[in-house]
């Protein structure tokens, strides 16, 4: 198989069969094996109804339908692991994605040898003040923390070679930072291309402000990750010893202090009665605590085992 075209969905039955046959259409002109992969996202609308009528009649197209909404990181995943091709594509369903762009997007990753490709929506149709501009502020933001020098995080156009979406782990809302998680995984072969972003033809956006407060978080939750999501020890690890020493070194002045008092018959009180010794009492139980937390990081991540995080209903 050639390439795989995955794509999640939410509550998209307007747009599947116009979307479907523009793919076709596209994919006539390519001397190429390939697959289209939907992924229904719990939808409570006829989306379900529509992709199964397509995949009764097209046997390249394949289905997957979830039991409730579990978000377009899950649904990525479900794809990914369900995708043959040797590339892979990811689109959104809403037609705001153009079809046009596959042919490209698939020779920079099966010619060109890149690892990944993302698309980015320079001319955008959606609203400035609660779109493109907080957009602008998560990408830059995203760009300062990675090092991944992408202008568009977050759009749903990407292509991939195979070997990347079956070596990482899309899950919780990390959809967005997908580069990132290539990058980290050692894959360094990650550019962009201009894409044609089109105004959205039926009903609404499925993403409010929160996707904004959303993604910040999970950047900073990536950030860690990357950095200690294999090694906690060495973060929690060195908080604790250096907040420990500090605490004994306290605890040491404020003991010598009172023997160098009583030495030279000066007066003193007790340890108890200088806030110095409960400062260092209480940096020395957190230090503590954080050694322990990297402890149990090291044996979490050692004998953890992942449970399914969506459940599929159906499948064609």
């Amino acid at each position: 198989m050639n390439l795989s075209i995955v794509i999640p969905l939410l509550n998209e039955e307007e747009s599947l069969p116009e979307l479907h046959a523009w793919i076709l259409r596209v994919m006539e002109t390519m001397d190429i094996t390939y697959e289209i992969i939907f992924i229904d996202d719990g939808s409570t609308d006829g989306s379900w109804d529509v992709l199964n009528t397509l995949s009764r009649k097209h046997e390249n197209t394949h289905t997957i339908k979830f039991l409730s909404n579990y978000g377009k990181s899950q649904a990525l995943h479900a794809g990914f692991h369900k995708a043959k091709g040797e590339v892979v594509i990811t689109m959104d369903a809403d037609l705001q994605d153009s079809p046009d762009e596959i042919p490209e997007l698939y020779c920079m990753i099966a010619q060109d040898g890149h690892d990944l490709v993302s698309g980015w929506k320079k001319k955008r149709y959606d609203s400035v003040i609660s779109k493109n501009l907080p957009s602008k502020l998560f990408n830059w933001a995203a760009r300062k923390t990675s090092g991944v020098q992408l202008d568009d995080f977050n759009c749903g156009l990407k292509s991939y070679n195979a070997a990347v979406i079956k070596n990482i782990d899309v899950h919780g809302e990390m959809h967005r930072y997908i580069p990132v998680l290539a990058k980290n995984a050692g894959f360094k072969k990650i550019t962009q291309k201009e894409v044609i972003h089109q105004a959205r033809k039926y009903g609404t956006t499925k993403f409010g402000y929160e996707r904004f407060i959303n993604g910040f978080l999970d950047l900073i939750t990536i950030a860690f990750i990357s950095k200690y999501g294999k090694r906690p020890m060495h973060l929690f690890g060195a908080l604790g010893v250096i907040m420990f020493v500090l605490g004994f070194i306290m605890a040491g002045y404020v003991g010598f202090s009172k023997l160098y008092k009583m030495s030279y018959d000066l007066p003193y009180g007790l340890v108890t009665d200088n806030p110095w010794f409960y400062i260092a009492l209480t940096s020395m139980i957190l230090g503590t605590l954080f050694f322990i937390a990297g402890f149990l990081g090291e044996l979490i991540l050692r004998n953890g085992n992942q449970a399914n995080r969506y459940h599929i209903e159906k499948e064609i």
